[in-house]
């Protein structure tokens, strides 16, 4: 089986199987967007990719707060300073959720989306703890299978899918990678990235159906050339309006 067909296979198992849940996730994202704050989305390493997808990205709209730190998704030098060995390392450091979050106002009527695969690193098991106790809603998105592979490791003994309110399954395979190649040892092709950008998409869309239920209708990057230049200019500049208020109502200015 080669790789696009392992994916038509992983997309429908998710379709099947995580309809409900992405239900759930659209409405707790419409909650804190269509009550005029943000759903914060947050993901290491190659889970930074869904955080993109949601915003800023043609065919998004603002509400979705993406918070990636770099040291810990900045990957293209691997060797030598800035480095994968760092970048792993430090996501597997205590005490950095909190850190991060220093940052910001933790508000029960928001929300948050954290990304991670295995879900047993420090980083995202320790932001859903907090997020958690601040009161806020917390969507996970993991491999389950990933997950329960090994024991967690850290401190709690959880993994981000025991701190969730709401928990969609990657329903990828250990490991990710999903093709066998004839002569080597190791399967090749990873799929939690088509995975985690289809479930972001089919929630950011159940979420602007439920907006537009609500009579809410927030600006969507489009394209010149399906807007006109004039209307995709206007666009862009309010969703980035947009955008900057409400993470303004979430950056801590004060102690």
């Amino acid at each position: 089986m080669d790789w696009i067909q392992h994916a038509r296979h992983l997309l429908d198992v998710i379709e099947r199987t995580q309809q409900e849940v992405m239900e759930a996730a659209a409405d707790i994202a419409a909650d804190a967007i269509g009550g005029g704050g943000v759903v914060h989305m947050l993901g290491t390493g190659h889970s930074r990719i869904p955080v993109e997808e949601m915003f800023p990205r043609y065919g998004s709209y603002p509400g979705w707060h993406p918070i990636v730190e770099l040291s810990m998704t900045f990957h293209t030098e691997v060797a030598g300073a800035n480095g994968q060995r760092q970048a792993m390392f430090i996501e597997r450091v205590p005490g950095l959720a909190e850190v991060v979050f220093s940052n910001f106002e933790l508000r029960p009527t928001d929300a948050i989306m954290i990304f991670s695969a295995g879900g047993r690193n420090a980083f995202p098991v320790e932001a859903a703890l907090l997020a958690r106790k601040a009161g806020l809603k917390v969507v996970a998105v993991t491999s389950l299978a990933e997950a329960r592979s090994v024991p967690a490791t850290h401190s709690s003994g959880t993994v981000l899918a025991d701190n969730a309110d709401v928990v969609i399954d990657l329903c990828t395979p250990t490991g990710d990678a999903a093709c066998v190649v004839e002569g080597w040892e190791q399967k090749v092709g990873p799929t939690s990235t088509i995975a985690n950008v289809a479930i972001v998409n089919t929630v950011k869309v159940l979420t602007a159906r439920r907006l537009a239920e609500r009579g809410i209708e927030l600006p969507v990057l489009t394209g010149a050339q399906i807007a006109g230049a004039e209307r995709s200019a206007e666009l862009f500049e309010n969703a980035y309006l947009e955008h900057a208020r409400r993470k303004a109502g979430v950056l801590k200015v004060s102690s």
